[in-house]
């Protein structure tokens, strides 16, 4: 656990103010990757209902509530000539501005970064799109949209079954390269003084998590298979069913593994099988070494398999369920899991970010926001009165703060 010098020093981007116009995945994920890293991200949402992913269900659920911690909200109406006046005000306070609008719609706003760009010189403009510039680049774009034309459904799924990814991969992945991007325009800035446009997108995104499969095309003459079917390098690399009905994966992929397994799982046939010496010789006695395979583990309890595979140091996993990982040991014990209180009241536990900074590890400032929480605040700061922030709300071209519970630790 990092030590309490370590929590108390400010993280990295401290006194930076981040604009998030971000919605669903994409965006809000690069903001909560700023956030986490100590900036000020203040998520723009519209006035008044707030952004649609607050009230969405099914896989939707979690999206609001895991990508918008330690964020601010305000609430505008960005239809209304004022709502987009109080936008530019706060823009000019801004030193990054996140969108993944649909293509045009910022532009339509006035809130492009050529429209801003000669007002705001040192603003770094992050667009998050489906497609960069060319011939798909006004197309409708999704998560598993660009999963099935890039390749990756067809790599993860079965033969003649594409299947997307268990996670929203390439939109989360794309946020991320939104925030290389920023970083990069940020140290570029410290030199010029200057801004930029910089951008990021999903099929793209997409495609560099294929680059090793195009690689494997280049030099193969046959087509790649996908992963469900692929030539396994090693003989043992597949998953099992314990005793008491668990679903594990256990890899041998070295002959020392294989000893260790033989003496731990306490296997002197095997270890005496000369035909199982070499990886290469159990890859061709595969088909009578898998079903032994299978026995032995069948006979062992998850808690006794995870012992044995642990003192044997070979690579293993149990297969968990989402809501399994709540308890798991390791991120309980080293704070991997934020104590979070959601939007309703409830309160649980959500990954941290996977990075420490000499010792620093990100943490929870503030709990996902209610709707408007921080209107009022922010617009204060800003130089409106009392008076006109209570007319901009009858108005509503802003929401104040709701009643859904708290927001800040």
């Amino acid at each position: 656990m990092p030590s309490k010098t370590q929590t108390s020093t400010p993280m990295p981007l401290a006194n930076l103010r981040v604009l998030d116009f971000g919605h669903t995945v994409m965006g809000p994920t690069a903001g909560m990757i700023l956030a986490d890293l100590g900036a000020e991200v203040i998520r723009v949402e519209p006035a008044p209902g707030g952004d649609p992913t607050r009230k969405l269900k099914g896989f939707g659920t979690g999206y609001f509530p895991f990508f918008n911690r330690n964020k601010k909200s305000v609430a505008i109406d960005l239809k209304t000539p004022d709502g987009l006046a109080l936008a530019k005000r706060l823009i000019a306070t801004a030193d990054v501005l996140i969108e993944n609008f649909g293509p045009g719609t910022m532009e339509r706003l006035g809130l492009g970064h050529d429209a801003l760009k000669h007002d705001h010189p040192q603003l770094i403009y992050l667009a998050l799109k489906g497609f960069s510039a060319g011939p798909y680049e006004n197309r409708v774009a999704l998560d598993e949209v660009v999963q099935m034309m890039s390749g990756l459904a067809y790599m993860t799924g079965p033969p003649g079954q594409p299947l997307r990814a268990g996670s929203s991969v390439v939109d989360i992945m794309g946020g991320m390269f939104g925030v290389i991007a920023i970083q990069a325009a940020l140290r570029e800035r410290e030199t010029t003084g200057t801004g930029q446009l910089v951008t990021s997108n999903l099929f793209e995104s997409a495609m560099f998590l294929m680059g090793q499969h195009l690689a494997y095309a280049a030099l193969s003459d046959d087509p790649v298979p996908p992963m469900p079917a692929r030539v396994s390098a090693w003989a043992v690399y597949d998953q099992f069913t314990t005793s008491d009905g668990e679903r594990v994966f256990l890899g041998i992929t070295s002959d020392r593994h294989w000893v260790r397994f033989c003496e731990v799982f306490e296997q002197p046939s095997l270890a005496g099988d000369q035909s199982l010496t070499t990886n290469n010789q159990r890859i061709e006695e595969r088909d009578r070494l898998m079903p032994r395979m299978g026995q032995i583990i069948g006979l062992l309890t998850l808690d006794e398999l995870t012992e044995k595979a642990t003192e044997a140091k070979l690579p293993f996993a149990h297969i968990a369920q989402p809501e399994q990982l709540f308890d798991d040991p390791h991120l309980n014990a080293n704070g991997r899991l934020l104590e979070t209180l959601l939007p309703g009241g409830v309160i649980t536990k959500l990954p941290a970010l996977p990075i420490e900074m000499d010792g620093r590890a990100t943490r929870l400032s503030a709990n996902p926001p209610a709707l408007g929480a921080d209107t009022e605040d922010v617009l204060t700061k800003l130089g409106l009165s009392q008076t006109e922030i209570t007319t901009l709300a009858d108005r509503h071209i802003i929401t104040r703060a709701q009643t859904e519970g708290p927001n800040h630790e």
